[in-house]
């Protein structure tokens, strides 16, 4: 079945964004980006930068991530797959990463949330940008929470 992403969630003011891969199917029926709560996305976003992510409205997390400098995009624009599994993840189409310049001017780090969307950071490297990629923050990433609680901390040190 093919899978369409989310439009960019960044602006001029943005220092930083995170990269996942696809929406899953909870998140595609609520129209938002991590909307399974399985996803310790919200959690580990929010121990980084000492926010209760995880207890707020979708627009609130958005705006807070807003003041904060940080954007949310996906690496595919759209993909084949059955289920949410990345793993699953087939004939992908790439986003033009091309506007981050024009649109994020004071973009200094791009994040990958996990690693199939970290296998595309070369791309974003050729452009020039410093990258990271994170522990996947999927609930079926089975490191500790604590673990990939600090390995994201150090990267939001804002």
């Amino acid at each position: 079945m093919i899978k369409q992403g989310f439009p960019p969630i960044f602006d001029k003011n943005t220092k930083i964004i995170i990269l996942g891969s696809l929406p899953g199917n909870i998140s595609i029926k609520k129209h938002q980006y991590y909307g399974n709560p399985g996803n310790d996305f919200w959690r580990l976003l929010g121990s980084a930068i000492s926010e209760d992510l995880q207890s707020m409205d979708y627009e609130s997390r958005l705006e807070i991530l807003r003041c904060n400098g940080i954007g949310l995009w996906d690496v595919f624009k759209a993909g084949d797959r059955v289920g949410s599994g990345d793993a699953k993840i087939r004939d992908e189409e790439i986003n033009q990463f091309s506007m981050l310049k024009k649109i994020a001017p004071k973009l200094r780090l791009i994040c990958f949330n996990g690693k199939k969307s970290g296998k595309y950071e070369s791309i974003l490297r050729e452009i020039g940008y410093e990258t990271k990629i994170l522990p996947s923050s999927s609930g079926a990433n089975r490191r500790s929470l604590e673990k990939r609680e600090s390995e994201w901390e150090d990267v939001f040190k804002l």
